[in-house]
């Protein structure tokens, strides 16, 4: 290891030092909390809402369904849903 190198680094290192103490001093002087949200946040905040608003059910597919069913429309592939429940059960 070169020892000019470790100096450059170790001075580089100090004057951070410095800086740090410097601005600590500044902010215990204002001794005052900000907090700031992005727009990324505020952006995820609002998604949430919405999300935690909408139901779990999605009634108008179950309409969707149900009309089918009574119309005798509905079917029911029997080799996909045998595949789709062997799958599952594979997982776990």
């Amino acid at each position: 290891m070169r020892i000019e190198a470790y100096n450059q680094v170790a001075s580089l290192y100090q004057a951070n030092q410095v800086k740090k103490t410097q601005a600590t001093d500044k902010t215990v002087a204002s001794a005052r909390d900000e907090v700031q949200i992005s727009s990324v946040g505020k952006d995820y905040q609002v998604a949430k809402k919405a999300v935690n608003e909408a139901g779990d059910i999605r009634e108008d597919r179950v309409a969707e369904v149900k009309a089918k069913m009574k119309s005798g429309e509905y079917s029911v592939n029997v080799e996909d849903f045998a595949k789709k429940l062997y799958d599952a059960l594979k997982e776990v």
